[in-house]
């Protein structure tokens, strides 16, 4: 079996051999940047050395704008060593700061009034522009279609795309002060990205649908059930739905925080899969596995071992083995490594980890609804 076959059928409860080597966080040889200053070059082949499988985090994804269009250029408002500040064209104001783990947030959102909505959509949600495909689409297809690793249609989410229009004090307030405008930026984002998606597929099968939404805390979800219920879920039913009519079976969500409150109405509304479970924010993997029986999860390891020690890894490394045996999992770091991470355990984790997986047989078959 290659990448893509095990990384499918793992999360969609089949038989499969081993479960995949991936990275889960970081594109192809990301690094913490120090380490670079102490082994120069790591930077262009770290994913060699630990040998990790598939295309950046494991499963790619393509260079089709799935975001707004048409926004040009950004002004530097203000740059110094420390970082640099910048507004798009569509009123978004950036902070981009160096040398830190948490570099970015959005200092000004879009979205103030109506009015502003209109315009964004009119201007920056258009499915037709031209430039939201590479310009050499045909090459990449081309590879798409003899590729052995697993590769997604993107969605910037539900909520997600949202919370990055109005920013989370405003969106919550509108859920309650102007519902038709968050239905209306929620709907009108997944029709568009749908719109595209439709042009994706005439060219290349896809195996997984990724909505990016990042809607918890450590506290629960930043929204209630009810909320969810109202203006997320007819969204992900759009979104089963076209993944249905495509063959896709795996529908996965991105969310920090503690998603464990959010489980139950993502699998009612389509989604299959989960990551990547934030173990200091409370998830506890192993009971949200055994109580959903067709749940798919990435991730749960406790990346903050890494900046301990060889002890608190291991016990790591011990929860994995236990979890691949559950089935429907893919084992991985809860997040991003950060830079109080030394290379030498980073890569002790990453090297016990790989033993693992390389020599635990996956679980046997596991609700599995896939012909």
């Amino acid at each position: 079996m290659n990448t893509r076959q095990r990384f499918v059928r793992t999360l969609t409860g089949q038989e499969v051999d081993r479960v995949p080597f991936i990275k889960v966080f970081g594109d192809k040889n990301t690094i913490v940047p120090g380490w670079e200053k102490e082994y120069p070059g790591i930077g262009e082949c770290i994913d060699d050395i630990l040998h990790f499988e598939g295309e950046d985090r494991g499963w790619g994804k393509t260079l089709v704008n799935m975001d707004r269009s048409q926004r040009g250029e950004p002004e530097i408002i203000e740059g110094n060593d420390l970082g640099i500040i910048k507004r798009y064209i569509d009123g978004t104001v950036e902070i981009h700061q160096n040398g830190n783990d948490y570099h970015f947030h959005i200092q000004e959102y879009p979205i103030k009034t109506r009015k502003d909505w209109l315009r964004m959509k009119d201007r920056h949600l258009q499915p037709d522009d031209p430039e939201r495909f590479p310009k050499d689409w045909g090459e990449c297809v081309e590879r798409y279609r003899s590729r052995s690793y697993p590769l997604q249609l993107t969605h910037k989410g539900v909520y997600g795309f949202a919370r990055n229009m109005l920013g989370d004090e405003n969106l919550a307030y509108a859920f309650y002060d102007d519902p038709d405008l968050v239905h209306d930026i929620m709907d009108s984002y997944t029709d568009m990205a749908i719109k595209i998606w439709e042009k994706m597929v005439r060219d290349v099968d896809f195996d997984l649908i990724e909505c990016w939404e990042d809607m918890a805390s450590k506290n629960g979800s930043l929204i209630s059930p009810d909320m969810f219920r109202e203006f997320m879920r007819p969204n992900y039913r759009k979104v089963a739905s076209f993944a249905k009519d495509h063959g896709i079976d795996i529908i996965l969500v991105d969310s920090d925080g503690n998603i464990e409150n959010l489980t139950e109405l993502m699998l009612d509304s389509g989604v299959t899969t989960l990551y990547p479970y934030e173990v200091q924010a409370g998830n506890n993997v192993a009971e949200l596995l055994d109580k959903f029986p067709k749940l798919g999860v990435i991730g749960g390891l406790d990346k903050n071992a890494m900046a301990k020690g060889r002890k608190e890894i291991d016990c790591e490394i011990d929860k994995a083995r236990e979890l691949i045996q559950k089935g429907r999992y893919i084992p991985g770091p809860d997040h991003f490594v950060l830079s109080d991470v030394t290379w030498k355990n980073y890569r002790y984790f990453m090297e016990q980890l790989r033993e693992v997986v390389m020599n635990k047989p996956a679980c046997c078959t596991k609700g599995s609804e896939v012909a």
